[in-house]
């Protein structure tokens, strides 16, 4: 079901509606939001943690958002910052590095949610071989089908320059699978 996103914009800033119009977005975008976090951090549990920090940053601004932007961008950018803090901090306390790609498939393969087969797990091992945002960029492109223009507003970066960091990210993880060869 496709949301009429002024409907919902008026009913999030008016007291009466805002609760259930919020429940609206929860329900709509936990799916999705919770794939591209899970993406971006391999693990359940804090891709979890990080959906709920997205809705209650979302929430507590929303009398922030005016609409200048479609509200699952908005949602969107809110949970890849969530995101990337995450995976700062994460790599300043030495927990798992994020240029480690044997623990990340150690970690991938270990966890219980994790029901990819083998050709999805090199997939998976192909990516943490890339850059943080250009990993991003990819999983955003081609797992979550989105357009160029709307991830333009997430990650505050022009089309030209996605479009390039896409193509590269093919180039390397098309060189990962050669070398198994």
């Amino acid at each position: 079901m496709a949301i009429n996103e002024e409907l919902i914009l008026r009913q999030l800033h008016q007291p009466a509606t805002a609760s259930a119009a919020f429940s609206v977005l929860v329900k709509e975008y936990t799916e999705p939001l919770y794939w591209h976090l899970r993406r971006i951090v391999l693990d359940h549990d804090d891709a979890n943690d990080l959906l709920q920090n997205t809705f209650i940053k979302a929430w507590t601004n929303i009398d922030g958002f005016q609409g200048n932007s479609k509200i699952s961008t908005w949602l969107y950018r809110i949970a890849t910052n969530e995101a990337l803090t995450f995976l700062k901090k994460q790599s300043s306390n030495d927990m798992v590095s994020l240029d480690d790609e044997d623990s990340s498939s150690l970690q991938l393969e270990a966890d219980e949610y994790f029901d990819g087969d083998q050709l999805q797990l090199r997939l998976q091992e192909a990516l943490q071989t890339l850059p943080p945002k250009q990993r991003m960029v990819f999983n955003m492109k081609y797992f979550e089908e989105m357009k160029y223009e709307d991830m333009s507003e997430i990650l505050n970066t022009s089309v030209g320059a996605l479009k390039a960091s896409y193509h590269l990210a093919v180039k390397k993880i098309a060189s990962f699978f050669e070398d198994d060869v």
